[in-house]
């Protein structure tokens, strides 16, 4: 663990000028250097996994390397209970972490909250239990190093944040799995109004956000840009996936596609929901997902990385970022040694 906060207290102090979306996001640390971060997902799940997260948290912070961590959602399992006194647990361990933590939401702790198994809740309820708990303080990480970030708070969406690192724009977008937060709840067959209006509401934010992040990264000449959600819209484990499935994604996908073809550097996207460790180009040239999100142009240069979860995580993702290179990110899975 090295202090991001050390490293950049300079371009920390600036950034408290960046807050809003449509603002230059918050920019962190040096332009040049390269930095390591680390990315896990879809975890704890279960008694088990989460009463051995305290050690996933202490080798994180025992790697010399990693100057940020970033969690991609479903901090449960999506049959376990989305009760206050699990998210404060969880809470509790995520300021643990000694570097900046960026947390963005998962399906699991509040879109399918409706399931019997898991309460039965309210899912809009919850999610505001999760912003109550996780996004208390809106334009900061979470973390012991907590930084500024550009906050989408003032919008409604303080868990969407934006920032700047070694020539790379990151963002973290809200979008979950359950096709977004469209799957019906429990004892519908469609979604409900107001279950419709907010995953409209958050879906809009969720493109301007990614709009935002690639008009500053051409701005600013950044080599990448590197969007962090827990939806995984390009599920390669699905052979036959149905467009009903799916189709609350096509906005979103269709704003990534449009936006990477007309940017000149690399793009990655990290994404959980899926549990098996995944690299792939989802939207190149010949990609069945083209055809099925009606994508007219191709994105070579978005590349797609799926971290393991569930009872698939048993590693963390150790991303660098070296903007002196090519491809700009290289990434390898550390095994928990516990």
């Amino acid at each position: 663990m090295r202090s991001w906060r050390r490293a950049a207290s300079a371009a920390i102090a600036l950034s408290a000028l960046s807050l809003a979306l449509s603002a230059q996001p918050a920019s962190a640390g040096p332009e040049d250097r390269p930095f390591t971060f680390a990315v896990i997902g879809d975890i704890p799940y279960g008694d088990a996994q989460a009463a051995e997260f305290p050690k996933v948290v202490a080798q994180i912070n025992a790697d010399p390397d990693v100057q940020l961590v970033g969690h991609l959602g479903d901090i449960k399992s999506g049959s376990t209970r989305c009760s206050d006194e699990y998210f404060r647990f969880i809470r509790s361990e995520f300021d643990k972490f000694e570097d900046p933590l960026v947390y963005t939401p998962g399906d699991n702790e509040w879109t399918d909250c409706h399931r019997p198994s898991a309460g039965p809740y309210n899912p809009l309820e919850r999610l505001d239990a999760i912003r109550d708990v996780f996004f208390a303080r809106p334009g900061w990480t979470l973390g012991q190093d907590s930084v500024r970030v550009a906050s989408g708070a003032e919008a409604g969406y303080p868990e969407n944040v934006s920032y700047r690192r070694a020539g790379v724009a990151f963002a973290a977008v809200h979008i979950v799995g359950s096709n977004n937060g469209m799957a019906p709840w429990t004892g519908s067959t469609a979604a409900t109004p107001e279950q419709a209006a907010e995953v409209k509401g958050r879906t809009a934010a969720a493109v301007q956000l990614i709009r935002d992040t690639f008009d500053q990264a051409r701005r600013h000449h950044n080599k990448a840009v590197t969007l962090l959600t827990q939806a995984d819209m390009f599920d390669p484990t699905v052979t036959d996936p149905a467009f009903a499935n799916y189709d609350a994604f096509q906005p979103i996908v269709r704003t990534i596609a449009e936006e990477s073809a007309r940017f000149d550097g690399q793009v990655y996207l990290l994404n959980g929901d899926s549990h098996v460790y995944n690299s792939d180009k989802p939207l190149d040239t010949g990609s069945k997902w083209l055809a099925f999100y009606g994508v007219t142009t191709a994105a070579p240069n978005l590349s797609r990385v799926t971290v393991d979860g569930s009872n698939n995580g048993t590693n963390y993702l150790k991303v660098t970022v070296d903007p002196g290179s090519k491809q700009v990110l290289a990434w390898t899975r550390v095994p928990f040694t516990f």
